[in-house]
């Protein structure tokens, strides 16, 4: 008996165009990846700069004096020894529309790294809840 093997076709040369090799294929798809893995890094460090700074945390302790026309927040912010801050201050009514808006800065006296602040928010019409939307270093 005989054996025959079967083996890749031959074809003529300058036919049937250039035959590709299976590293080509996988150029594109890992060039992508790459891309979006710097891109998700930068925008990481993008958001962080923007929205993470521990320095400066802020709680909501409460509110009071509601009134159709203004609402006092009471707030504590962490901050640096003998730094300040910028906060932003809202209110809102029920429904969860914002009805009030207001920037404020604290200081630190001294060497406190927690300052408790207590600031009138102007409204539109009557809010329901107080709150601390970030605050960030004053500068």
């Amino acid at each position: 008996m005989s054996e025959t093997r079967a083996t890749a076709p031959v074809f003529p040369p300058g036919r049937y165009g250039r035959r590709r090799d299976g590293r080509r294929r996988l150029l594109l798809p890992v060039t992508l990846a790459v891309l979006v893995g710097i891109a998700a890094v930068f925008l990481v460090i993008r958001l962080y700069g923007q929205y993470g700074d521990p320095n400066y945390d802020a709680q909501i302790v409460g509110w009071s004096d509601v009134t159709d026309k203004q609402m006092t927040v009471r707030f504590t912010v962490r901050v640096p020894a003998g730094g300040s801050a910028t906060c932003g201050l809202r209110a809102r009514d029920y429904a969860a529309a914002e009805v009030g808006r207001r920037t404020v800065t604290v200081t630190a006296k001294d060497s406190a790294t927690h300052i408790d602040a207590s600031e009138v928010v102007t409204t539109t019409a009557r809010a329901a809840v107080g709150e601390v939307v970030r605050c960030a270093a004053a500068g």
